[in-house]
């Protein structure tokens, strides 16, 4: 076994690194406060390439490895969880399953600008009365006269109502029963994205309820085949079970990191609290429960980049590394004491951002049924 980076994705993930400190982590407090999705960010990661990285050349991309884009999303996401998952919908939801799904004419109409950050494309699977359950689907798609008619709503879409929003893709039902996908440009007549959501976490994203009522597109407008998008949409969601591990993996390294200087500075009892055992085997375990994620992460990343089956690790990966991420925030706000509890410190803005992590492209519960399917035990549903 080989756990040493590439070259290549060494120093890429140093340029990240760089990035993230220098451009996104000094701003990251102002952009929560002010509930504010920081597009100019948008644009610089897209001049790095990171909304392109999967996505090969002649779509405007760089054709780089999965790998390479969880080690982008977790070093943004170590500075900031809003802009990191800005980052990884808006290519695992958003560009992605245009490129996989779609035609030769939908690619060149969306993916350019979405792989160079000039545009986000959205992702409306989940509904009002449909989270976990996403085979409840109640939107509902008919022909019209010159196209596709849509009527229903989603909820928690997330870069949904961005200044350079696009596109969204929504999943319908039709009459028959069969589930698709269509492509819904921003501003449609009939698409109406609500106001924000006032959340707990993730404030500098951009989330939204969407209703659509008689939103007319045209024919060509349908992604993939006619009654595929059950089957897409659960392959999409596996890739993004992957890249919101790695976003957990950067929201507990900078918890770790935190409390670990924290607990090197801070003096009580007549030395720093590091030389505790309470506070020292909490940072231990920390960083023990963080490498083991990582291993998750890194190994699911290599099964989809050598084409092997990856839904069961997907799932592992997806339910340890977030659920370690709310634990290591959980501890590194006891760490600090009641500095932690001041929101101008990080590992404030990171408690309440972790959180969505086990909620968020499938719950824990949902990657235990999966796991455990994968077993085959007789699981319901």
């Amino acid at each position: 076994m080989d756990f040493d980076l590439t070259e290549e994705d060494a120093a890429f993930q140093q340029v990240v690194r760089e990035f993230a400190r220098k451009e996104i982590a000094p701003r990251a407090e102002q952009w929560d406060q002010e509930a504010r999705l920081p597009v100019e960010v948008v644009h610089q990661m897209g001049d790095l390439g990171l909304f392109g990285l999967v996505l090969p050349p002649e779509w405007g991309g760089s054709g780089a490895s999965f790998t390479a884009f969880c080690l982008a999303v977790e070093e943004i996401g170590w500075a900031d969880q809003s802009v990191g998952i800005t980052l990884s919908a808006g290519v695992g939801l958003g560009a992605v399953p245009i490129y996989r799904f779609g035609d030769d004419a939908q690619r060149s109409a969306w993916l350019p600008d979405l792989a160079t950050g000039r545009a986000l494309a959205a992702f409306g699977l989940t509904e009002p009365d449909g989270g976990s359950d996403a085979g409840a689907l109640r939107t509902r798609v008919r022909e019209g006269p010159d196209g596709w008619v849509l009527d229903g709503a989603k909820a928690f879409i997330t870069n949904s109502g961005t200044p350079i929003t696009s596109v969204i893709t929504v999943t319908a039902r039709h009459a028959h029963g069969g589930v698709s996908a269509f492509l819904v440009p921003a501003g449609t007549p009939g698409l109406q994205v609500e106001p924000a959501y006032r959340k707990l976490g993730w404030h500098a994203s951009d989330t939204h309820g969407l209703v659509l009522a008689d939103c007319a597109i045209p024919r060509d407008n349908m992604l993939g085949q006619e009654g595929s998008g059950y089957r897409n949409f659960l392959a999409t969601l596996d890739d993004g079970r992957i890249s919101i591990a790695a976003l957990a993996l950067g929201c507990a390294r900078a918890c770790l990191d935190a409390a670990s200087d924290y607990a090197r500075t801070r003096n009580a009892f007549g030395g720093p609290i590091g030389r505790f055992q309470a506070v020292a085997f909490s940072l231990a375990d920390m960083a023990t429960a963080l490498e083991a994620a990582r291993g998750l992460v890194m190994r699911a990343a290599w099964l989809k980049d050598h084409q092997r089956p990856y839904k069961q690790a997907a799932a592992m990966a997806k339910l340890y590394a977030t659920e370690t991420a709310v634990s290591a925030t959980r501890a590194a706000t006891q760490i600090f004491g009641g500095a932690g509890f001041l929101e101008e410190n990080p590992v404030a803005r990171f408690y309440r951002d972790a959180k969505v992590l086990e909620i968020g492209e499938g719950t824990s519960e949902v990657q235990r049924l999966v796991i455990a399917k994968g077993l085959d035990l007789p699981v319901s549903p």
